[in-house]
């Protein structure tokens, strides 16, 4: 199991997303791999980060994230979106569009 350090991940990088799931969601398995290509193509200074909740418990307590999928999107180390369960991808994507905007541009 890899180590993960959050306060080092924040600290050392201006936007981060982090997508909280697991092996035994259906919604994590189809949602991941779509959020991944499209904040790959739109927002690339985004660094992302996978967290499986069954091996990483801590991380995810210490993060407040007790339901999955639940994607937490930084911006200067500072939280900006969090969103849990179901979600629209369009829908995510235009709400990270405008801090991501003013934060880059």
């Amino acid at each position: 199991m890899e180590l993960f350090n959050l306060k080092y991940i924040l600290s050392n990088n201006d936007a981060v997303m982090l997508y909280f799931g697991g092996e035994n969601c259906s919604v994590c398995k189809t949602l991941h791999p779509k959020i991944k290509k499209e904040f790959e193509k739109i927002f690339p200074k985004i660094k992302q980060f996978y967290i499986d909740i069954d091996e990483q418990r801590e991380i995810a307590i210490e993060s407040n994230v007790f339901v999955m999928p639940t994607i937490v999107i930084f911006f200067g180390g500072k939280e900006f979106i969090r969103k849990s369960r179901n979600l629209s991808v369009q829908g995510f994507i235009d709400e990270v569009s405008r801090p991501y905007n003013l934060f880059f541009n």
